[in-house]
């Protein structure tokens, strides 16, 4: 009968493996919920159902990431946060641009939005109809990350709408409107 010996702790200076598994899983997850949630229910139903799964896993998100920070201050610095700090953790990568009208509508533009990124995209100046197809299911994965963006900024203090448009996959362009 053999003993199970831990394993040895990397020696200084040897990075730890990637954890592309868990990414990977992350992935295929939101895939099947997309799937599951539209099986089950059909149309506004499974987008609103997503929505709040992903507004519930924003919120725990944005406590975890903001439990040893100060107390974020005005909208402005919560959406920075968001866009730099919130994004990195949860997409790998910061967004890539940041828009306002200073009248509480922001704009996030995410050139090339990781969750989409498994698409298929027809080629572009292909036929309308199959682009049109092709936005339409980006979109309807798509609700889950809204809701997680929602669930964040609510967390943070900004109660808002946040709507997502996919024009050139995987390129995606996130609307935050503050509620008055």
């Amino acid at each position: 009968m053999s003993v199970l010996q831990p394993s040895p702790t990397p020696a200084a200076g040897v990075k730890k493996p990637a954890r592309r598994c868990a990414e990977i899983c992350l992935e295929l997850l939101c895939v099947e919920s997309v799937r599951l949630f539209h099986e089950k229910q059909s149309g506004p139903a499974a987008a609103a159902a997503l929505e709040a799964v992903g507004f519930r896993v924003g919120q725990q998100l944005a406590e975890r990431y903001t439990r040893d920070k100060t107390r974020l201050g005005d909208t402005l610095e919560v959406i920075k946060f968001v866009c730099k700090e919130f994004w990195q953790a949860l997409f790998k990568k910061q967004v890539d641009n940041l828009k306002t009208n200073h009248r509480g509508v922001y704009v996030l533009q995410d050139n090339g939005f990781r969750w989409l990124q498994r698409l298929s995209v027809p080629a572009a100046g292909s036929d309308p109809a199959r682009e049109e197809a092709a936005r339409q299911i980006a979109l309807s994965y798509l609700h889950l990350p809204c809701g997680v963006v929602r669930g964040a900024l609510c967390h943070l203090g900004v109660s808002c709408t946040v709507e997502a448009d996919p024009k050139h996959l995987p390129s995606c362009t996130f609307t935050v409107r503050i509620l008055a």
